[in-house]
């Protein structure tokens, strides 16, 4: 019989794996709550009519399609069968898929529930999203994505308490951070202040790999996008701009004097980093003009964090958009948002060994199983234990003492509690540290005082 398998791009949690993963959505939903954010859920499939045209023909291409129920044949013509467009086929034969992100659900959401809804809202959402990807190492074609939006607000405030969201997550995590900030409006305003405001995702797409290929690789790639000489020329101050983030804005600020949209988007991330000086912001905020992520879908301010002790790409992101319920007619709903990369948090805490030893254990303290006359002794044990918030387990046959500890030391549990014929005679409880092999006889009384170690 052949072994079973999993669908490539998925992946199997280990429980040591899954107790790490937890912490870390534990560690984001406790900051979310603690700055107002709600809870929401939406289906894991919605309509096709909801999800196509939302991301480009390369999102439409990676939806997982749902057949519909029955005789989903029915209904199609031998000629459509015939004809093999797989294309056009699916949509005869589907009307479902699986979700591709948690924006476009979110927006759905908003317009279906608006009436509901009390505005400005702040929902987070932790769920699962797929893609029909190629697999690959850091690529999977089902993984979480952990989001927090504020939408029916245009206040600035509203970035800035996502910035401050973001440092307390990562703070929390021991994960070191850098905040990149840019602005959509200022990227047009570039675009417009060389003369080639047509050409603004030509720009940006090339100006975003000057970290990877240098100065020189990305003025050549601009020449060969359709930039001219002088238009390539003039913007070479614009990103070789020197001093803080406050002093480039300043330069900045002169340079499109020209452009209404490169003034307002000025404007915006002065306001920011202002609202940011004022703030207890552990990480570093720094403005990066070639930061351009998602250059179609936002409007505003753009954020990006990057690890500054692994070499990984983004760990977060987000930034604001103007109209994010448009796409199902309701217009002028301004929001915000940032997305937590699960996968990508957990690799750089793995290999900065960020996770504490007690983070992979389900279980601190095993109550061993002697028979049936002293079980009734061992359930008052495991009781106490749980009641004191101890995660515990009685072994649940009277095996022998030695595969007991076995099972202890195999799952790593750091504590034994013994209670023997002695021991009950004596109402006492004989407690072994796995570590270091150090016995303690303690009475009842005495387990809330022991359990502060644990806590």
């Amino acid at each position: 019989m052949a072994k079973p398998s999993i669908p490539k791009g998925t992946r199997d949690f280990s429980t040591e794996e899954m107790n790490r993963r937890e912490y870390i959505f534990d560690t984001i939903k406790s900051v979310f709550r603690l700055y107002g954010y709600q809870p929401i859920e939406t289906p894991a499939m919605e309509n096709l009519s909801t999800l196509l045209g939302k991301y480009g023909d390369e999102g439409d291409r990676l939806l997982f399609k749902v057949l519909n129920s029955g005789d989903y044949l029915s209904t199609v013509s031998d000629e459509d069968l015939n004809g093999r467009d797989s294309s056009g086929l699916s949509l005869k034969i589907c009307d479902k898929g699986l979700r591709y992100d948690l924006t476009v659900p979110f927006a759905r959401y908003v317009v279906q529930h608006r009436n509901e809804i009390v505005f400005p809202f702040r929902r987070y959402q932790i769920q699962p999203v797929w893609r029909a990807d190629r697999p690959q190492k850091g690529r999977y074609r089902e993984f979480f994505q952990c989001d927090a939006d504020v939408v029916g607000s245009d206040s600035l405030l509203n970035e800035y308490e996502l910035i401050k969201i973001i440092d307390e997550v990562f703070s929390r995590l021991g994960i070191r951070i850098t905040v990149k900030l840019n602005n959509r409006k200022i990227l047009a305003g570039i675009a417009e202040y060389i003369g080639q405001k047509e050409k603004i995702v030509d720009i940006t797409v090339a100006i975003d790999k000057l970290d990877k290929i240098g100065m020189e690789a990305v003025n050549l790639e601009l020449k060969e996008r359709g930039l001219t000489d002088e238009s390539i020329e003039k913007l070479q101050p614009v990103l070789n701009l020197q001093g803080d983030s406050n002093e480039k804005l300043k330069l900045l600020e002169n340079l499109l004097a020209g452009s209404k949209d490169g003034l307002k988007g000025v404007e915006e991330l002065t306001a920011l980093f202002k609202l940011l000086g004022k703030g207890e912001v552990k990480s570093g905020v720094q403005l990066d003009l070639t930061l351009a992520r998602g250059l179609d879908y936002y409007t505003g301010a753009i954020i990006e964090v990057k690890s500054l002790d692994v070499e990984i790409g983004s760990i977060s992101g987000g930034g604001r958009y103007d109209n994010l319920t448009g796409v199902f007619g309701l217009q002028g709903i301004s929001g915000v948002g940032v997305s937590f990369g699960a996968d990508r948090i957990y690799d750089v805490m793995s290999q900065l060994d960020l996770f504490g030893n007690d983070i992979g254990l389900s279980t601190q303290a095993l109550v061993l199983n002697f028979g049936k006359n002293e079980i009734n002794y061992a359930l008052k044990i495991v009781d106490s234990l749980r009641k004191l918030g101890i995660r515990s387990e009685l072994y649940p046959d009277a095996a022998k003492i030695r595969k007991q500890m076995s099972y202890a030391n195999s799952k790593g549990i750091p504590y034994i509690f013994i209670a023997g014929e002695e021991e009950i005679a004596n109402e006492r409880i004989t407690v072994k540290e796995m570590v270091d092999g150090k016995q303690k006889v303690i009475g009842f009384s005495e387990l809330e005082e022991w359990s502060k170690k644990l806590k």
